[in-house]
């Protein structure tokens, strides 16, 4: 299985911050930026690097520049995660794929696709709950259609059933992940999860997340 949980103590920590159910959506968003850094520093372990002379003030030596990185959002819970990709490359390109999930079958409705280049880019998908797998096989299948070939996702939460969907769907895609859960509920929630991570991030409920 394609899938690396990252074990860090900086890991389980601001994860438990975003599980906890008192967590301010201010708290949540610094919360959610800080464990992206770490899942990131996963992320791209493997992304090439070009050679690049450097100027020290003691003299010259070889130095390294990352090579093409472009960063999908899946909006909106992915939007919580791009500051920090962001910060840490600041050179990437940003696309965004824009989808709404059905309740009653937990598909994905899509309503905006905007990809940059992606064919020769190391490309991270931004999902942070992988629950059914609907929502980032389809942003993978469009970032495919754009022509990229090297993808990895990033996700805070996964479930079972969207693990296994995607090394069904897309069994190259590296998944990398903070926590692997137990189960979807039957409104296919993950358990124990963090609730609805867009509403948590943005305000948007005016209740205790499920």
């Amino acid at each position: 299985m394609n899938l690396t949980v990252v074990d860090h103590p900086l890991a389980r920590h601001y994860l438990t911050t975003l599980r906890n159910s008192e967590t301010g959506n201010d708290a949540f968003r610094a919360a959610a930026r800080r464990l992206t850094n770490v899942l990131v520093m996963e992320a791209t372990k493997e992304v090439p690097t070009v050679i690049a002379p450097v100027t020290t003030p003691m003299g010259e030596t070889e130095g390294h520049t990352l090579a093409d990185v472009v960063a999908v959002a899946v909006l909106r819970a992915g939007l919580g995660m791009l500051d920090a990709v962001v910060d840490s490359m600041p050179n990437v390109k940003v696309g965004f794929a824009g989808l709404q999930r059905d309740e009653e079958t937990a598909e994905p409705v899509e309503y905006y696709v905007n990809l940059p280049q992606v064919d020769e880019a190391s490309v991270l998908i931004l999902e942070p709950m992988l629950a059914t797998g609907g929502s980032l096989s389809w942003a993978v299948d469009k970032a495919k259609e754009a022509g990229a070939t090297d993808i990895t996702a990033l996700c805070v939460v996964t479930a079972p059933e969207g693990v296994a969907r995607m090394y069904r769907d897309h069994p190259d895609v590296r998944i990398v992940a903070a926590a692997a859960d137990k189960e979807l509920n039957d409104t296919f929630y993950i358990v124990p999860g963090l609730g609805d991570m867009g509403d948590r991030l943005f305000g948007t409920i005016d209740r205790p997340p499920l």
